[in-house]
């Protein structure tokens, strides 16, 4: 990707026409991130309901949520979702909101994109009244773990992500907001 091609991203609001791409890109980034080993069909059955069309479009309706868009030449190459409100016990104290997702296509890591939709919903979390802003990052995903600690998130300790009786350990990192 040359310089010139940044140029021409466009960061913007997701809307309700983004829901077919916004769940064909979330499938391909959990898959590169997460299945390494292969699919199985616990697996299988998380991602196709986690990013189906209609759950896409269940996030862009729901008032609680933000979904950000990174795009190049009417490609979608990454997003962020937020949820306002959401709390975890292992956050700080304040008004909070949830970096639920932030992904980005694999020839467009290392380009600025995570880094430009992360402080675009950092952005909108404090213009919504958050205080603090928290994520997790499953343990083993040492890219995302290193990349939120490089951008002033701290580590609070052990949660899990659990489907269908499956339990993945992640790290919660959070990062107080200024206003």
């Amino acid at each position: 990707m040359t310089p010139a091609d940044l140029s021409r991203l466009l960061y913007r609001r997701a809307r309700a026409d983004d829901a077919l791409c916004l769940g064909v890109l979330a499938i391909q980034v959990f898959m590169d991130t997460y299945a390494t080993g292969g699919v199985r069909p616990s697996v299988a059955r998380e991602v196709l309901g986690a990013y189906s069309t209609a759950a896409c479009a269940a996030w862009l309706e729901r008032s609680d949520c933000s979904v950000e868009v990174a795009e190049l030449d009417g490609h979608l190459v990454g997003f962020s979702q937020t949820t306002l409100g959401a709390e975890h016990a292992l956050a700080p104290a304040g008004a909070p909101a949830e970096l639920l997702r932030l992904y980005v296509q694999q020839p467009f890591i290392g380009k600025g994109i995570g880094s430009a939709l992360l402080r675009s919903a950092e952005h909108n979390a404090v213009e919504a009244g958050a205080q603090v802003f928290w994520l997790t990052a499953w343990v083993h995903n040492q890219r995302a773990r290193a990349f939120y600690a490089s951008q002033g998130y701290m580590d609070h300790g052990q949660t899990w992500f659990e489907f269908e009786g499956e339990r993945h350990e992640n790290r919660l990192f959070a990062k107080v907001l200024a206003r």
